[in-house]
């Protein structure tokens, strides 16, 4: 069973990361270069991801928690819906290849990146 100190402490790591994810992809498309500001979107973002999972991710899926998750960009930075998810794209790319130097790095695991058992 996870304790719940390693949870924080992955939450905490996946929400640090995630963030500068969103800050890379903010720098690219915006200019906006505001770690802190990145790092309240992420936090933003992962409360109404939450929130929109748990009240209609079991009728929509993955999908509607995305839609979600670039909303929160729309409506934090500046640009519309076509920066916004320019910037989920290049944080979501960012974070993959930031989460698996890491795993190369032996400081995370691969299931991290959704590999198990490598």
């Amino acid at each position: 069973m996870i304790s719940l100190t390693g949870s924080v402490v992955g939450f905490v790591v996946s929400l640090l990361i995630g963030a500068l994810g969103i800050y890379i992809g903010a720098r690219v498309v915006t200019e906006t270069d505001d770690y802190g500001y990145a790092l309240i979107t992420a936090i933003v973002g992962s409360i109404v991801g939450v929130i929109v999972a748990f009240l209609l991710g079991w009728l929509f899926g993955w999908i509607v928690v995305l839609v979600a998750w670039i909303w929160v960009i729309n409506f934090r930075y500046p640009g519309g819906w076509g920066n916004a998810i320019g910037i989920a794209l290049i944080g979501w790319l960012s974070v993959v290849a930031i989460t698996y130097a890491l795993a190369i790095m032996d400081v995370l695991t691969f299931e991290a990146l959704g590999i198990p058992g490598i």
